[in-house]
């Protein structure tokens, strides 16, 4: 591979890109396994717009055209859909290291809003750019259809477990869910601090506030959680995956969340 003069301002400091996109779901781009310098840098320089993002702030509404896709770096985003009466429908959850924006892949405009759910900043890839790089990189243009198939993965979970899953499955599957998120991205899958608000999991799930705080306390009472506000520690991850999967866990004393 070739390689650039210690002074050359387009030389890359390769271990602070590995340092700080280590958890990101394009992280490919900043890998130099077979992609020389020059292509690197390329990369590199698509990828490394940075903005901070303020709680709440969109970074993007519905029928937006698709400017950029969006990569968290630190905080987490959710995406919704406002109804008429200025309801919100939650879609789903982003954590830092996941992309944000493929909704707007198939006609262009953005069909939902990404909101910040903290204080958060995100990597800005200019979607056109990246497109183009892409096609001139095979390794790369397949890593990004891997990325886009596992976010089509978790939607159609979700939606199998909206139609099928009842409430104690769904927060259970919530929570088995997040943590192997969690683990992906280098963090513990047993010491979660949820992001979201209990009202945002429930508009998700499709529940009734009232059931996901019954759902918690349930889930805490027979040993397979501890919660201390958002802060959730996984006691029995072996009883939430079968929860999550549909069995019954250990506790003689659990009875259906209604």
């Amino acid at each position: 591979m070739d390689t650039l003069p210690s002074n050359d301002p387009r030389r890359l400091d390769l271990e602070r890109l590995r340092r700080s996109c280590a958890r990101c779901s394009l992280q490919e781009l900043c890998r130099p396994a077979g992609i020389g310098a020059d292509e690197l840098a390329r990369l590199e320089d698509v990828v490394r717009r940075r903005r901070p993002v303020a709680r709440g702030e969109r970074l993007f509404h519905a029928g937006d055209a698709l400017g950029s896709l969006y990569v968290g770096r630190e905080g987490a985003f959710k995406t919704v859909l406002v109804t008429e009466d200025g309801d919100e429908q939650v879609l789903g959850f982003h954590l830092p290291g996941e992309l944000i924006g493929l909704d707007a892949l198939g006609s262009g405009q953005h069909r939902c809003e990404a909101v910040a759910l903290t204080e958060a900043s995100v990597c800005e890839v200019p979607y056109e750019r990246l497109a183009s790089v892409a096609a001139q990189l095979p390794q790369l243009q397949q890593h990004l259809l891997r990325v886009i198939g596992q976010r089509l993965e978790r939607e159609q979970d979700h939606v199998g477990m909206l139609v099928r899953r009842q409430a104690g499955e769904r927060i259970a599957l919530f929570l088995h869910g997040v943590s192997h998120r969690v683990a992906q991205a280098g963090g513990s899958d047993t010491s979660l601090v949820l992001p979201m608000s209990r009202d945002d999991i429930a508009r998700f799930l499709g529940l009734a506030l009232e059931t996901v705080s019954r759902g918690f306390s349930r889930l805490q009472e027979e040993g397979v959680i501890r919660v201390s506000g958002r802060r959730v520690e996984i006691l029995d991850a072996s009883a939430l995956e079968r929860l999550a999967h549909g069995s019954e866990a250990a506790p003689a004393r659990r009875r259906d969340i209604a």
